[in-house]
Order: C-alpha cells, then sequence, then structure tokens
C-alpha cells in the first residue's frame, strides 16, 4: 500500500479545499490562500482547537434566519513612551545597588592578576559605564533613595497650615458678623410681631416696658439663631444659601459663637422675667427652647418640623400681649394665629424654590418629601387667614371695619396660594414668597388702625349705671 507523507497529503487536502473554496464563494480566497501557506511553512503549527482563541469572542448576528458570525479583533495594548521610559528606568534602578561601587582614588595594582581575568574586568568596567550613562540625571547622580520624598521645615509648615489654621478674628468685623449670626433680619421681624402685639393690647401704652419687651425678645432670638447655626455647621456647608454663614466660613469659632448666644439669651430672658414680668420671660425661654431642641433637629428628622416652626414663630406676638397686659387673653391667641397661619404660605413657597438644597444638606421638608402637601398647606392657611380677620371683631380685638380693609390682600395672597397649588412651578412660588413678605406688615398695620377703642374703668362701671337710670326713667 502506498503512503505518503503527512505534509504531502495535508497540502493535496488543502489544495482541494482551495478549489471548492474559489467556485463556491470568492471572497474567501484570501482566507484559504492564508491557511495553506500557514500549512505549507510548517506543518506542526497547524490551528488547533487550543490556538483558536478567537472563537471565545465571537458573536452571532441572526439576519435574515441566516446566522453569521464575525471575529471581534482583540485590542493590542498600547504602550506609550513615557511608561516604556519609565519601566526601563526602575529597572536600571533596582539594577543599581548590585553595582559595586566605583572607588575614585588610585586603584592599587594586585600581582596575582593575570591577563586572563584582564578582559574580564574590562568588560565590567565597559557595562557600569554604560548603566551609568543610561541612568545619568537619575540615580547614579545622588546617592539619595528615589523613592523616598524628604520633607523639608518649609514645605511641612506650609502642609500643616492648609490642614489647620488658627481663626484671626478682627475687631472691624465683629458687628457684621454678630448681625449673620443673629440672622438679623429674622430677628428684626420677631420684634416688629412682639411690638404689634403690645400695641393691640387694650391697656394704656407704656413706653419703658415696651422697649424693655422689644430688646428682651429680641435678645433672645438673637441667642435661638446663633445655637441654630452652632448646630446645623456641617449641614449649611452643603447648601448654596447657607454656605457663607460665619460659621461655615470659620470667620468665628465655635466657641466665640455659643459665648455670643449666651450673653444674648441669658440677659434676654431675665430682662423679659425681672423687668416685664415672668409670664413673658417664660414664654422667651420657651421659645428659645423649642426653636434650638425641637425645631431644629426635626428638620433632619420629620416634616412636623414645619409645624413646630410655625408655634415659634407665633410665640412673639403672644409675648407682646403679656407684656402689656400680664396675661393670655383670646386678642393674643388670635394675634398668634395670624402668624402661625401666615408661615405656611411663607415658608413652603420659599422652600418650594429650595428644593435642591435643601435635599443636599438633608433636610426633611414638605417640598422634597411631599411636595402635594406643601402645596395644599399654604392654600390651606392662606384661606385661613380670611377667617381669622373675621374673627379679630367678634372677640372685641378690632372693628368691623378690619374683615372689610383686609379682605382684599387676604384674597390676593389666597390667589396666589391657589395659582401655586395648581401650577406648582417656580414662577408662582416666587410670586406667593414675595406677597408674604408685604402682606403680614399690612395685615398687622390694618389690624393696628381698626384697632377698637380702649375704655377707661370709669367709664366702664359707669355704663350699666347708664343704661339702669334709662330703663327706670322709661318705666
Amino acid at each position: 500500500m502506498y503512503k505518503t507523507p503527512c505534509s504531502r497529503l495535508s497540502g493535496l487536502i488543502g489544495a482541494s479545499v482551495k478549489q471548492k473554496l474559489a467556485q463556491n464563494i470568492p471572497r474567501c480566497d484570501q482566507t484559504a490562500r492564508g491557511l495553506i501557506q500557514l500549512h505549507r511553512r510548517d506543518p506542526s503549527k497547524w490551528s488547533t482547537y487550543q490556538q483558536l482563541s478567537f472563537l471565545k469572542r465571537q458573536y452571532v448576528a441572526k439576519n435574515n434566519t441566516e446566522l453569521h458570525q464575525r471575529a471581534v479583533p482583540k485590542r493590542a495594548p498600547v504602550l506609550t513612551i513615557v511608561d516604556e521610559r519609565d519601566d526601563s528606568i526602575e529597572r536600571q534602578v533596582e539594577r543599581i545597588p548590585t553595582i559595586a561601587p566605583v572607588v575614585t582614588g588610585p586603584v592599587p595594582q594586585v600581582e596575582d592578576v593575570t591577563s586572563q581575568t584582564q578582559p574580564e574586568a574590562n568588560t565590567a568596567a565597559a557595562d557600569v559605564a554604560a548603566q551609568k550613562d543610561s541612568v545619568s540625571g537619575t540615580a547614579a547622580i545622588s546617592d539619595e533613595t528615589p523613592h523616598i520624598q524628604v520633607e523639608t521645615e518649609e514645605a511641612r509648615e506650609a502642609r500643616l497650615d492648609r490642614q489647620w489654621k488658627q481663626v484671626k478674628v478682627d475687631v472691624a468685623d465683629l458687628p457684621d458678623i454678630y448681625a449673620r449670626l443673629a440672622k438679623i433680619k429674622l430677628t428684626a421681624l420677631v420684634v416688629t410681631t412682639a411690638a404689634a402685639g403690645y400695641a393691640m393690647a387694650p391697656v394704656p401704652f407704656d413706653p419703658v416696658t415696651f422697649f424693655v419687651a422689644s430688646l428682651g425678645t429680641g435678645l433672645a432670638s438673637c441667642a435661638a439663631n446663633s445655637i441654630n447655626q452652632y448646630f446645623e455647621v456641617p449641614f449649611d456647608s452643603n447648601m448654596n444659601r447657607t454656605k457663607n454663614r460665619p460659621l461655615v466660613r470659620g470667620q468665628i469659632s465655635p466657641l466665640h459663637a455659643v459665648s455670643f448666644a449666651l450673653a444674648c439669651g441669658i440677659p434676654g430672658v431675665a430682662l423679659l422675667t425681672l423687668a416685664v414680668n415672668p409670664l413673658t420671660g417664660f414664654l422667651g425661654a420657651l421659645n428659645i427652647f423649642l426653636y434650638t431642641c425641637c425645631y431644629t433637629p426635626l428638620k433632619r428628622l420629620s416634616i412636623t418640623n414645619t409645624w413646630v416652626g410655625a408655634v415659634v414663630g407665633a410665640i412673639p406676638p403672644v409675648m407682646g400681649w403679656t407684656a402689656a397686659t400680664g396675661c393670655l387673653g383670646p386678642g393674643a391667641l388670635l394675634l398668634g394665629g395670624f402668624l402661625y397661619s401666615w408661615q405656611f404660605p411663607h415658608f413652603n413657597a420659599l422652600s418650594w424654590n429650595l428644593r435642591e438644597d435643601y435635599s443636599r444638606g438633608g433636610y426633611r421638608m414638605m417640598s422634597v418629601t411631599h411636595p402635594g402637601m406643601c402645596k395644599r398647606v399654604a392654600l390651606r392657611h392662606s384661606l385661613a387667614l380670611v377667617g381669622l380677620s373675621t374673627l379679630a371683631p367678634v372677640l372685641d380685638l378690632t372693628t368691623w371695619t378690619f374683615p372689610l380693609i383686609s379682605l382684599p390682600i387676604n384674597l390676593f395672597i389666597s390667589y396666589l396660594a391657589f395659582r401655586f397649588y395648581r401650577k406648582g412651578d417656580r414662577s408662582s412660588a416666587r410670586k406667593l414668597f414675595f406677597c408674604s413678605l408685604w402682606h403680614l406688615p399690612m395685615l398687622l398695620l390694618l389690624a393696628l388702625t381698626s384697632k377698637k377703642p380702649r375704655r377707661e374703668p370709669e367709664e366702664a362701671a359707669a355704663l350699666p349705671a347708664a343704661a339702669a337710670l334709662t330703663v327706670t326713667l322709661q318705666s
């Protein structure tokens, strides 16, 4: 039986495969030639199953119920020149410690060295010189370890200065810092509402008591706002609205801020308690506690913080009433109700455009977690202002002209709240917020101008006697 070598047999098979491929699929001519040339060049390197690694990178595409396979070429790793140069330097640096030190002085001659060892010494010297030239300017110039950086004293001081900087307070900047720490605009609004409560009380006006009550209320508000900022420093730094506060920017130290809060809170509560009356002092201390220990932590826990904050805002007019009368009355509760209901359209409209900021700071506000409730509550309490204005003459606080003259502004803020409820966009929220800024002063001013005239005790006692005399004469 005639036997042919494997190479010839494989060649014949490859030639027949080539002819069939050329007849059926002309586009595979180049592929067939490549396979035959690969086999003829070295039959031992014929493609085996293990060598077809590209099969792992194939994907199958279905087109017209036919399967076509395409091999995705593997991307060759690209090495940049910088990486190759750095690797060569590292390899040469690692080989440097194994090189014998070069003696700069005269080398003593050894008599036992034969002529056969001289070529080897010359070769080693040439290798050392070549290595020195290749790493010149890197490791052969200095004896320092290349991967260890020695920090100088100046660099260390600069690094520590970047990490910790002592707070330096300029005395000329303290008034502005204290004003921002106390939220002077909010404090002015609190004092205004307390003054309105004092003026609406049915008692003679005492300027000294009025001034002391306003001063004590303002100091208590400054203390509450300062402690609030002290607690919220890490959260205020995440909000664009509060990132420029004094404690966040490091203009004063936390100890300085707490000292300022104590310097305002203790004298403020003492003035209200000793110079006015204990009830007003108790309300001032209660307001500080509610704002700092209840409202501030609740802002990160529950949306009930808005209702607690409304109670805090409703207390100052009650403090003004108690400072004048020394007791709580229906008029004090009505004035507190005005402030309580007014705060919902005011704050909900404000927080609507600050939802991103509150969310970034981690505060749970109605506008963030319950946007539908935020709009409904604003509308509900805007309409409640109309009802509260109607109760003022019923409680003998104002005349009946107050509900009539306050109806336009109450209807206007209710209309804006309704638009905010329907649209829920930034424009409607902004209009409602700016309306609330002038609505409250206007409402209190109208109530003050419509205040019911105060009756003297003698006149109040004479009215029943005159009525009885009139009835007797008629009989």
